[in-house]
């Protein structure tokens, strides 16, 4: 495979998998336009009451994990929106006249930027929740992700 034909296929995975990395952020299985705050927040809060519920939180563990997750969303929603207008740019830079490697390899480089930088947000909220909870809540809510695998049910 030449290195345009990788650049391009990598730009497009990359997008494509930074995608469904956020599919968590929009409000129901068929949206897939922007989400406003608001709309993320309503879905946090639908989505925390019934955590606590699975893992038997403490009022205490929800004061605190509550902050960690909407803050956690607060930071990415940026994110995902600048990853889905890579998208977008992508396909144009792909349906030019004329193709220029060059602003597909930065276009790539942003969009792997963009989604380190969602991974680092999350990894790091997922480490300030599981200090909230006991060791037997985390394998509760392992139990509980590997079910409904993760974003999907």
């Amino acid at each position: 495979m030449n290195r345009f034909r990788r650049i391009t296929v990598a730009t497009l995975a990359g997008g494509l998998a930074a995608g469904i990395g956020f599919k968590a952020f929009a409000r129901d299985r068929g949206h897939h336009g922007p989400i406003s705050a608001a709309d993320v927040d309503k879905h946090l809060d639908r989505m925390l009451k019934h955590l606590y519920v699975e893992i038997d939180a403490t009022e205490e563990q929800k004061r605190k994990l509550e902050p960690i997750a909407k803050q956690a969303a607060k930071d990415l929603l940026p994110m995902r929106d600048n990853l889905r207008a890579g998208r977008g740019q992508a396909i144009e830079l792909l349906t030019q006249e004329r193709v220029d490697p060059q602003a597909i390899e930065a276009l790539r480089a942003r969009q792997l930027e963009l989604a380190d930088q969602a991974s680092r947000r999350l990894t790091q909220a997922i480490t300030e929740a599981a200090d909230v909870l006991t060791p037997a809540q985390r394998k509760e809510l392992a139990a509980h992700v590997a079910r409904r695998r993760w974003g999907h049910g």
